[in-house]
């Protein structure tokens, strides 16, 4: 069995900045992840979004943020568990457990969930069964990758957008489809997209992916109307997230619905057992991953406590360790 003097849950910023503030703290951290690369919801979602409410950056590229957050954590070495979840919590001579998706055994001083949302998929293209077997994405991981492209975006919300304003000036076509005529993405990105060279067809669904082994246009009918076929060989579906705790929820914390109830030291209901980030739920709670900084450090500071009743609650600025 492996040991650890505190287990991050959740590898999104708040994980991140977590595993930074143990190892300041002199802790050993392993930081577990069931997607394959750091930066949760950032990497998989919006690598290459703005992020314009993070402290001391008047805009950050998500991928940078992820980037330099692991950096920042990197000379305290951090054993980064990813591909696989933390599945079940039991506890060993006072010490939490986790039992790994991969078989493996975790021996922790504490625990410290920065799950964000929990466990999200895609909401699945309707038209995407029996469709060609490459071409359609949920993640764009690389836009470069689509340079020179006929893209056509699916979706209303933010991520759409996002992607329009991202894929246009390297495809040689962004068409956007939404089946309402009203957006819900933020109404300054509306109207940059709307601004640009971007077709946006509303009041419309993508009824079928033509292709064989892969996309080559795709059937557009608007409701009401007539079905358009556009040339098209790649297809983003952004048409959000479905989420939920998964094992988490099998733990015995205290949830309100699908977050963790913590209190104002970041503690959950079980022993040694902290949260911090978009997972928790407190009064006045604010889902910022500014917001989530903040709680990463107190939850690390409090579990350092719970592991050693000895140590200082505050460790000090680390201004002051040079």
């Amino acid at each position: 069995m492996r040991e650890v003097d505190v287990a991050v849950v959740g590898a999104g910023p708040a994980g991140l900045f977590a595993a930074y503030y143990a190892g300041f703290r002199g802790l050993s951290v392993a930081v577990i992840d069931a997607l394959p690369e750091p930066g949760g919801q950032v990497s998989a979602m919006y690598p290459e979004k703005l992020i314009l409410d993070v402290a001391g950056f008047p805009a950050v590229k998500g991928r940078d943020l992820v980037a330099n957050l692991v950096a920042q954590a990197a000379p305290f070495g951090p054993q980064y568990l990813l591909g696989t979840r933390a599945e079940k919590l039991s506890y060993a001579e006072g010490r939490p457990v986790l039992g790994l998706a991969s078989g493996e055994q975790l021996s922790c001083g504490a625990v410290v969930v920065t799950g964000g949302l929990g466990s999200f998929s895609p909401r699945p293209l309707p038209c995407a069964d029996g469709a060609p077997g490459s071409g359609i994405l949920y993640f764009v991981t690389e836009p470069a990758e689509l340079a020179d492209r006929d893209v056509l975006i699916v979706g209303g919300g933010d991520s759409a957008f996002d992607w329009a304003l991202t894929l246009q000036p390297l495809a040689r076509s962004v068409t956007l489809v939404h089946r309402r005529e009203k957006f819900r993405a933020h109404a300054s990105t509306v109207a940059r997209v709307l601004s640009l060279p971007i077709r946006v067809v509303v009041n419309a669904e993508v009824s079928r992916l033509l292709g064989d082994a892969t996309v080559t246009g795709a059937e557009v009918t608007v409701r009401g109307g007539a079905t358009e076929t556009l040339p098209v060989d790649t297809v983003v579906a952004a048409l959000g997230f479905t989420a939920d705790l998964g094992p988490l929820a099998e733990w015995g914390l205290r949830l309100d619905r699908r977050h963790i109830v913590v209190d104002s030291a970041m503690a959950t209901n079980l022993p040694r057992v902290f949260a911090a980030g978009d997972i928790t739920e407190y009064p006045g709670k604010v889902r910022l991953i500014a917001t989530g900084f903040g709680e990463a450090a107190t939850a690390v500071n409090n579990a350092a406590v719970a592991i050693d009743p000895s140590a200082h609650l505050f460790p000090g600025h680390s201004s002051d360790a040079g």
